[in-house]
């Protein structure tokens, strides 16, 4: 049949398939019928034609809730070359597929690195069109896999097309595909196809299917060959229910046994002809042959291949179940569930979905099994159904929360939603409302609760401490920690949480709660919580999530050093394990501190990763933060368009959420932009919002470490008695930490404020400077320089001046070192141009590359790091070379030392 109408998208299409390894692909969007699936069959055909092989899936309701299902269709032809994999990548993939059993849960992000380097190879033979019909109906971590795809296919020779319902939403739907919208026909085209399809209809039925039909492609094909079955009321129905009802009565012609096999084949979750004509003769009490699917083959409602039956609509199969009453229904359940006794899992499934009521027996058994799924999805929906069959409210409101909590540990925020609300519904214990309570707020941190929550949490988790649930309680305390970072709670409210976190019975050395005193009480707790971290410090790299807290504890506390450190490690662990949900956070910590170190060069790509995996992860604030931190590097940089730039978008989102560290970071951006531009006024300003209680980007603990820069702005701009005034309301908290970060700042700050005793101030402050804190030397260096000079001391002031110039040229500070070349020449010495650095030519993201490429990791290795496929590594290598003026891996070494090289 010619496609009526689509000549405009499938020139699109076409231009995809021309030019593979150029864009990712199109995603495919429109109500029920209006054509989708056509288009897609017209791009398999050309595909077919250019030699381009074809992969496809498809999603469908009664597999929606079963993990991996729809990858599993994708990728099994692709099966052999999972051995060519490394074997973490094929250890997760194979697990994730149900080709090799394991006790872990796959991490999905790296599913989706195994399946990108197996799809990778495959399309270095030939190039591929992947094709995932209905992705709306595709079970989460399969469409999540393919959304993680089509971000990192784009030099690939493989396309992607994906259709979705335009009501409906996936991961798909923001995974950087062209949005090809289809609407109805115009009514011309529906005309043609109307007379092509049933030319011989009289004259008044095809104007009321013409006017019906409202130019749905699918209803101009479908209802013509229903029309005698169907009265005038069934053609004033819903679109939808009217496809349906046409679909149903194509089928009740068909032979019993027939439409037997075709309920159970619709109830099914994998298409398996022996199971469904096992099933069968289980219901007919009579041996059932392939040959009782003859009529509908015949009637094109099911396609056959050697084991698997599909139906050639999605539409059919939904028709066909709610065409069945409850009885049919629950007996097709017994029976698939009888065949499939050697399958235990599957089987349970079938048994739950046939029992009508309450059955605490099976429901006792889903928990069980829910205990030991695979995959968290299994145990979401498992434990649901267990909910549904308890016999008691309690035991349904407890397992509905414990499905809710497995959904927050898999990210599924609506799912968690749907299920406290249903627990909700229930008569709850007080200990059970809290815990609802808590769940939600753990996809945010609770940005956007009010401050009076944490009170709540402190008093759940003393609560649930007494109850014998140490654990738990020490995981609300970081959750309501965590809200201490975002938001300002009040005194009062950090006190409660202190109190609660020293009355548990762990260890003071507790990492967990190394890192709640941190968070809550970064002064007053700076020097026990320092203390930890540096007999902790030698021990990094055991348990990622361990190094994570304490490099989030090192940061709060001021200890960049560490922070830089402890969050290397995690990231390297978190990567490996391909935990891309707690990566981002681990990777805005590392740049964040490297950036207040001064080592752009690795914080710069750490953060614009950070910033690419929160934002794939869904992590607006962490996404804000990781800009934040970019606009930051661009200004030390000097190129102040690019950080007004991401300024904008991070304020937006500081904003929007009341989040202060990001605001913060944006201050501080703004001042340093300002000081470089010699606005001291405005940097002053800027800078002193952060000291503010009533201002939005006030924070407690960023505020003490931002010294050097508002001393700097408070000079030149006049400020001198303000800032003494400061610095003398922060000398108590010196005494309570010894944070590296605050007191490098106030020894800064007093010795640019000295007069007779500056001499001395600069001179201690350069001997307390540790060498892991360059940018603070060269500050310190460069003030002491100014200072010398004004007093004529013109010859010793060069050789600090000197050093300045050095440091931040190496550092690349380009406005520093321009002020440092300004003060050279004041002093009479004038200063070579500062050669860009290497580092400097590439973008985050190639810097991040040539970095790992010069430590001598192959392109599959450096993949593996950076959840990308070795053939776009090497496409980016091959653009890095000419910007760098080299041709080889050798060169590369030698501009990227060891020492310059990223601690991944």
């Amino acid at each position: 049949m010619p496609l009526f109408g689509r000549d405009a998208e499938l020139k699109d299409l076409s231009a995809y398939l021309e030019g593979p390894g150029e864009r990712s692909g199109a995603l495919i969007e429109g109500g029920p019928g209006i054509g989708k699936s056509a288009l897609v069959a017209e791009s398999v055909t050309a595909a077919a034609i250019a030699g381009v092989r074809v992969l496809r899936t498809a999603g469908t309701e009664a597999e929606q809730d079963f993990a991996y299902a729809g990858l599993h269709r994708l990728l099994y032809p692709l099966r052999r070359g999972l051995d060519a994999l490394p074997k973490r990548q094929s250890d997760s993939l194979a697990t994730a597929l149900g080709l090799a059993d394991s006790t872990g849960e796959p991490s999905a992000y790296l599913v989706g690195l195994a399946a990108l380097t197996l799809l990778s190879d495959a399309a270095a033979e030939r190039p591929l069109l992947i094709v995932a019909e209905d992705v709306h109906w595709l079970d989460r971590l399969s469409a999540e896999v393919l959304a993680f795809l089509a971000r990192r296919i784009d030099t690939e020779p493989i396309v992607l097309i994906a259709t979705i319902r335009d009501d409906a939403n996936s991961p798909l739907s923001d995974a950087e595909l062209a949005h090809l919208p289809l609407g109805p026909l115009s009514d011309d085209q529906a005309a043609a196809l109307l007379d092509f399809t049933a030319p011989d209809l009289p004259a008044a039925v095809r104007r009321r299917l013409l006017a019906e039909a409202r130019g749905n492609p699918l209803a101009l094909v479908e209802l013509p060959t229903a029309a005698a079955d169907l009265d005038e009321s069934a053609l004033t129905l819903p679109l939808p229910e009217r496809l349906e009802r046409a679909f149903v009565a194509r089928t009740a012609t068909l032979p019993p046994a027939c439409r037997c096999a075709l309920l159970l084949a619709a109830l099914d979750d994998s298409g398996s002809i022996a199971e469904i004509l096992a099933a069968t003769s289980v219901l007919q009490q009579t041996p059932a042959d392939p040959e009782i699917l003859a009529p509908a083959t015949e009637a094109q409602l099911i396609d056959l291949s050697p084991d698997t039956l599909t139906f050639r609509h999605p539409l059919m199969r939904s028709a066909v179940a709610a065409a069945a009453t409850p009885e049919q229904r629950r007996s097709a359940h017994l029976a698939l569930a009888e065949v499939l006794t050697d399958l235990p899992d599957r089987s349970l499934r079938h048994r739950a979905a046939a029992t009508p009521g309450p059955d605490e027996q099976i429901a006792v058994t889903l928990e069980n099994f829910a205990e030991r799924a695979r995959h968290r999805e299994d145990a979401i929906t498992t434990l649901e159904r267990a909910a549904a069959l308890s016999r008691s409210p309690a035991r349904r409101a407890d397992r509905l929360l414990r499905a809710a909590e497995t959904a927050v540990d898999a990210g599924r925020r609506p799912t968690a939603e749907r299920l406290v609300a249903a627990a909700r519904t229930l008569p709850l214990t007080s200990g059970q409302q809290a815990v609802g309570n808590w769940l939600l707020s753990g996809f945010d941190d609770g940005v956007r609760e009010a401050p009076s929550r944490i009170g709540e949490l402190a008093t759940l988790a003393a609560s649930v401490a007494a109850d014998g649930h140490v654990d738990a309680a020490k995981r609300i305390l970081w959750g309501a920690a965590m809200r201490c970072f975002w938001s300002e709670p009040g005194p009062d409210a950090r006190r409660t949480l202190l109190a609660v976190a020293d009355e548990l019975p762990v260890p003071d050395d507790d990492p967990r709660l190394v890192a709640v005193a941190a968070y809550v009480a970064p002064l007053d707790r700076g020097e026990p919580v320092i203390a930890h971290l540096r007999a902790r410090a030698a021990v990094t790299g055991h348990d990622p999530e361990v190094d994570r807290f304490l490099g989030s504890a090192s940061l709060q506390v001021g200890a960049f050093d560490l922070a830089a450190q402890f969050s290397a490690a995690a990231a390297t662990g978190l990567r490996a394990a391909g935990a891309l949900g707690a990566l981002p956070r681990a990777l805005t910590v590392q740049s964040w501190s490297l950036t207040r170190l001064g080592d752009l060069a690795a914080a710069a790509p750490a953060a614009a990763e950070a910033a690419a995996f929160a934002r794939e992860t869904g992590q607006p604030f962490m996404h804000g933060l990781a800009i934040a931190v970019q606009a930051e590097i661009a200004a030390l940089r000097g190129d102040y368009n690019q950080s007004g730039t991401l300024l904008t978008e991070a304020e937006r989102i500081g904003l929007a959420s009341g989040a202060r560290p990001v605001l913060a970071t944006v201050q501080l951006t703004r001042g340093l932009v300002a000081l470089g531009e010699g606005r001291f006024d405005d940097a002053y300003t800027d800078l002193l919002r952060i000291h503010d209680p009533g201002d939005s980007s006030h924070s407690p603990a960023l505020r003490t470490y931002f010294l050097a820069e508002l001393a700097e702005a408070a000079i030149r701009s006049g400020n001198t008695r303000d800032l003494r005034d400061l610095l003398d309301g922060l000398e108590p908290a010196t005494r309570s930490t010894s944070s590296p970060a605050l007191h490098i700042g106030m020894r800064y700050a007093r010795a640019v404020l000295a007069t007779d005793d500056a001499e001395e101030r600069f001179t201690d402050a350069l001997a307390a400077a540790a060498p892991a804190w360059p940018a603070e030397r060269g500050r310190l260096h460069l003030a002491y320089g100014e200072w010398l000079r004004r007093q004529r001391r013109i010859i010793e002031s060069r050789t600090h001046l000197r050093t300045a110039r050095a440091t931040f040229d190496a550092l690349g500070f380009t406005a520093w070192s321009a002020r440092a070349r300004r003060e050279l020449r004041s002093a009479g010495e004038t200063s070579p141009n500062r050669t860009p650095d290497a580092r400097e030519m590439l973008t985050p993201h190639e810097l991040s590359i040539a970095q790992l490429a010069a430590t001598g990791l192959t392109n599959r290795e450096i993949g593996q790091q950076l959840y990308l496929s070795h053939r776009t590594v090497s496409t980016h290598l091959h653009r890095i070379f000419p910007k760098l003026g080299i041709s080889s891996r050798t060169e590369l070494a030698h501009l990227f030392p060891p020492e310059a090289a990223p601690n991944k």
